[in-house]
């Protein structure tokens, strides 16, 4: 048997048909060596070497019933025969009976204790059995008769393996190969080890090694794979794998592994065909289904992903990994309840994954629990203490918990992990704006246009960008806006220090803005974005313009004058016509699908306070409204809803005009009051967008504007009170005789 010894023969009887039957054995000319043992047998049904050699021969031909027969008889007239007694554990162990073999090798022992052989063989029977340590204890004694025997230090180094002492495994593969640089078996036992070490190109050096030596052994090739594809070499990689599937073309294995290697090539469609396949041979691989749901997650069918993962959960409830990508898919599904439950699931059963304890942090931060998020993303720092995600991802809540400084400690150190993370740059450019490094904060912006979100709004002109350090003397210059209404409001004031070194300044400006920005048409030619474009020499992003001019905070430049039309104002102006009370206009909800969303809008339910003020006349200038705000707004007279019947944004501004004060999330909004002059109070959730800066309650950017901060996270309650006390001392001023 492969990897078996045969103990040393015992000399046979002097008789001639033995000794000519045993010439025949070793020249491997069994037929002939068989015909001589059956003829001594039949002379003497108990001849001893006969009974013994015939069996030795059976058990050469796979023949493993008949070999014991026939070693059990010859045992029955020597039953102290070393020989005899080790052959015989070599046919129980074929035979599947490893304890009855381990019995009869220990008997063997008893007789010959420092036969090498039979220590060997047992240890092998050991392994099999799962029992490493006494497996290793046996490998030790064949070594101390014979220690440079390398087979058992190739097996002696699976056995540590098993045991979890790799260290010490690796080393006696190690020196299997010192005395035997081709040993196959330690060959391809230190290449699987390196494997699981992370040393992927020892590990694939060794592969190498070993595949000259044996070129269509498969698991090598398999192996070969993984590491290059670890090592970021899929193209080679996938022709490992390929060659493997001309060998075995229905392992599915293999299979699924080519499809990791297709994806990281960038050949999707190729991948799902390989994944497809392996699903064909077998419908209930749990890895094909799991390489197929993470494939489908990777191409953003996140729902698609979802029913594969249930359907690996229905074959396996405990899969960790698919309860961990399943809470991945429902994230990406926005149904962070149901993602939560789903990551719990995967961490009761392997509280130490890191997956699942990163992307429960992200659930709990997107359902209002930073705190609780910043402690998932503590554990996963326990475990992993340089995962750039957890770093990035705990800054984010940090963030949200109003702790922007340990958020940038936290933002430095992913970068630092990850120099070329983009998201922990973009947010530690936020992180330092909101603080007010200005300096180092408007540099780092710039990583917005390699982000996934804001990378959308990067435009590929063919003239160059301008960020302040070319003269503008006789050029022409694009400057253009790249996000909401709210930041082209804010940023347009810049038009004016560009104007003073331009030839010619334009404008590109979302179209419900262009009425407004009339005002600036003396200074440059505003145009509709998305509209032809006149020629230009140079271009900048509106919010790229406070790097072009070093922005600090003493430096940044006064309101931007917008032009409100007068007709606009008069239309409006006759729905005021029988109001004496002071009039505040209010704006609870933005978008729903701005990132923020769940940190700045407030439920209309929790004005309640602030509408029930008497002697106000509210004005809703929410332009859309969500569902339930209908019906709320109708039980308070008080609110004059305006807002819905808004056409563009000078309706806004006309109607902001007239009023006394302006209440305001931070939205579009907020940006177009203030920069009316308007007094404009605006409510901040307690870790704000970075323009707000922390811990003050005016603004360097609008003078008119006042912020009203959250205490603690989620405390719009006493946000509400403290303003609902303002509009009241408001009221009772204006109703003073």
């Amino acid at each position: 048997m492969p990897g078996h010894r045969q103990a040393a023969r015992q000399k046979p009887s002097p008789g001639p048909l033995i000794q000519q039957a045993l010439v025949h054995h070793q020249n491997g000319e069994l037929a002939q060596a068989e015909a001589l043992y059956d003829k001594v047998l039949k002379s003497d049904p108990k001849q001893f070497d006969a009974l013994h050699l015939l069996g030795v021969l059976r058990y050469q031909q796979n023949r493993y019933g008949e070999a014991l027969r026939l070693i059990a008889a010859a045992l029955k007239t020597d039953s102290k025969s070393v020989a005899a007694l080790s052959n015989y554990g070599l046919v129980l162990d074929k035979l599947g009976s490893r304890a009855d073999a381990v019995a009869t090798y220990d008997k063997a022992l008893a007789l010959a204790p420092d036969n090498a052989a039979l220590h060997y063989n047992r240890g092998i029977v050991l392994h099999a059995l799962g029992r490493d340590a006494e497996a290793l204890q046996s490998y030790d004694k064949a070594l101390a008769i014979r220690p440079n025997d390398a087979d058992t230090l190739s097996d002696r180094g699976n056995a540590l393996r098993a045991l979890g002492r790799r260290d010490e495994a690796l080393a006696s593969f190690d020196k299997a190969l010192d005395l035997m640089p081709g040993h196959i078996n330690a060959l391809y036992s230190r290449a699987t080890l390196l494997h699981d070490f992370g040393r992927f190109a020892e590990a694939l050096k060794c592969c190498n090694i070993f595949l000259v030596l044996k070129p269509e052994h498969v698991d090598a090739l398999n192996i070969k794979g993984k590491s290059l594809l670890a090592l970021d070499r899929a193209a080679e990689a996938l022709a490992s794998y390929d060659k493997a599937l001309e060998i075995e073309p229905r392992n599915v294995g293999f299979l699924t592994n080519r499809c990791n290697a297709l994806v990281k090539l960038g050949r999707r469609e190729e991948a799902a065909e390989s994944c497809d396949r392996a699903l064909a041979i077998e419908p209930d691989n749990l890895v094909a289904l799991q390489v197929r749901a993470s494939l489908l997650q990777f191409l953003r069918r996140h729902e698609e992903a979802l029913g594969l993962y249930d359907r690996i959960l229905a074959i396996d409830s405990e899969h960790v990994d698919a309860l961990s990508d399943r809470g991945y898919a429902l994230l990406e599904m926005q149904q962070h309840s149901e993602a939560l439950a789903s990551l719990d699931k995967a961490l009761a059963i392997n509280p130490r994954h890191i997956r699942a304890l990163n992307n429960r942090g992200v659930a709990l931060q997107r359902l209002g629990r930073p705190a609780e998020a910043v402690s998932s993303f503590d554990r996963v720092l326990m475990l992993a203490p340089r995962n750039a995600d957890a770093l990035t991802n705990r800054g984010t809540a940090l963030v949200d918990l109003g702790r922007c400084d340990a958020a940038l400690r936290s933002f430095i150190e992913a970068t630092t992990v990850d120099p070329e993370y983009i998201d922990a740059h973009g947010n530690e450019a936020l992180a330092r704006l909101c603080l007010g490094d200005f300096r180092e904060g408007w540099k780092k912006y710039e990583w917005r246009w390699s982000s996934l979100q804001l990378g959308t709004y990067r435009r590929d002109f063919q003239r160059p960008l301008w960020l302040g350090k070319e003269s503008l003397a006789g050029k022409t210059i694009l400057l253009h806006a790249e996000q909401g209404i709210g930041d082209t409001i804010q940023f347009s004031r810049y038009v004016s220090l560009v104007a003073k070194q331009a030839a010619n300044v334009i404008l590109e400006a979302q179209t419900p803005l262009l009425t407004l920005l009339e005002s600036l048409g003396k200074m440059c030619r505003v145009v509709a974005q998305g509209g032809p474009l006149p020629p230009f020499d140079v271009h900048c992003p509106l919010m790229s313009l406070p790097l072009a001019f070093d922005t600090d905070l003493g430096s940044i430049p006064p309101v931007v004058e917008l032009h409100v039309p007068v007709d606009r104002v008069t239309k409006w102006q006759t729905r005021f016509t029988n109001v004496t009370q002071p009039k505040v206009g209010l704006v609870w909800a933005g978008r729903s699908a701005h990132q923020n969303d769940r940190k700045r809008s407030i439920a209309l339910a929790r004005l309640s306070p602030l509408l029930s003020t008497p002697g106000i006349q509210f004005v809703s200038l929410q332009h859309e409204l969500r569902e339930g705000d209908a019906a709320l707004l109708a039980s308070y007279p008080s609110v004059l809803r305006l807002g819905e019947e808004f056409a563009d944004f000078a309706d806004t501004a006309a109607v902001i005009s007239l009023l006394d004060v302006v209440v305001t999330i931070d939205t579009s909004v907020a940006h177009l009051a203030a920069a009316l002059g308007k007094p404009t109070w605006i409510l901040l959730p307690l870790g704000p967008d970075f323009r707000w800066l922390l811990g003050r309650e005016d603004s360097p950017w609008y003078p008119s504007a006042r912020l009203f901060r959250q205490p603690r996270f989620g405390d719009w309650d006493s946000v509400i009170q403290r303003v609902s006390a303002e509009i009241g001392a408001l009221a009772a001023q204006t109703s003073r005789p």
